[in-house]
């Protein structure tokens, strides 16, 4: 009687192939943990919203500038306001995890966790599980963060098309993606106030994200 052997979660798999553009750049995106030099604050919730109207406004700012090229020229500007936007929200979550005391603790899924769960909240679904106050970080191995950066950017690619026929009503458009660009910055703010204000406790095993 033979048996068959489980694919192991590093295994060669459908899921290891190469992530799309945007899958590339979340993952060259959270390659880094960016530092903070807010100081722990003694009403984190005020100052965590008061650094996330500042990010959101500088999101805003940033995504309607470069939403302004017009047609094919527009096109090329996507990725990079994407990029952009989220370099500003990665340094938000590290700075409302540093004001909630917790930078030191802070990891690239608690990152993905936060920049993305309310956009492909299937894509993270596995990297924290939440138990009343209390969150479970999920360590995963850089395949699996490879894997969960090629569904977010498939997630995401739509989004992206939504972006390029903007391109074609410049000035509309550009105000369009300034607004979009802060709410979800907002929401962003609104995941990291949530997590980092409970109890987060961080596993040292890999999950099999399939």
């Amino acid at each position: 009687m033979t048996t068959r052997h489980r694919q192991s979660a590093d295994a060669p798999s459908d899921e290891a192939a190469d992530p799309s553009p945007i899958g590339q750049a979340i993952l060259s995106l959270i390659g880094k943990l960016p530092a903070s030099r807010e100081p722990r604050s003694r009403q984190p919730a005020q100052d965590a919203r008061r650094k996330a109207n500042g990010a959101a406004a500088k999101a805003a700012l940033a995504a309607g500038a470069l939403a302004l090229p017009p047609g094919v020229v527009g096109w090329l500007t996507i990725l990079p306001e994407m990029m952009g936007v989220w370099k500003i929200q990665k340094q938000l979550v590290a700075d409302i995890a540093a004001i909630y005391g917790k930078q030191a603790t802070l990891t690239p899924e608690q990152v993905v966790y936060c920049l993305f769960q309310h956009t492909a909240a299937q894509g993270v679904r596995d990297l924290v599980a939440r138990v009343g106050e209390r969150a479970l970080v999920r360590k995963a191995s850089p395949l699996l963060i490879r894997n969960i950066a090629r569904r977010i950017g498939a997630k995401l690619a739509q989004r992206a098309a939504g972006k390029g026929m903007a391109r074609w009503v410049p000035v509309i458009g550009a105000v369009g993606m300034g607004a979009y660009a802060y709410v979800d910055t907002a929401q962003v703010a609104a995941t990291a106030i949530d997590l980092f204000e409970g109890v987060i406790e961080v596993e040292a095993v890999e999950v099999d994200v399939r």
